[in-house]
């Protein structure tokens, strides 16, 4: 079942995740901070060539399944035309209405 995005907890990453969804480089880019960092499946990456490689060059799109920790936490089928569809788990840090550091990878299968 998929969770609403307008009623993800977290104003910062439902911002995140609608931005991702609308294809959006600058509406997500403007959410992070100037030093933001990201892991995806626990290996530090570079956060504007992975966005720009997984997300936006290939049309990456999350539907929520659900959320953790005041909207901190999401699990989630993510997708896009280099992988296709699998699920993750996404966590992140927001410092003043700003993501300073996100981690995804795949989420275990409950």
């Amino acid at each position: 079942m998929t969770f609403p995005v307008n009623r993800l907890s977290d104003p910062t990453v439902r911002a995140f995740v609608s931005a991702l969804n609308a294809n959006d480089p600058s509406a997500l880019y403007d959410l992070l901070t100037p030093d933001a960092t990201m892991a995806d499946d626990g290996s530090d990456r570079d956060v504007r060539e992975w966005l720009d490689r997984e997300v936006f060059s290939s049309n990456g799109h999350m539907e929520v399944e659900d959320e953790t920790d005041g909207g901190l936490g999401l699990v989630a089928t993510y997708r896009n035309d280099t992988w296709g569809a699998m699920r993750t788990a996404w966590r992140f840090t927001v410092e003043g209405g700003k993501i300073s550091r996100f981690e995804t990878g795949q989420a275990s299968a409950d």
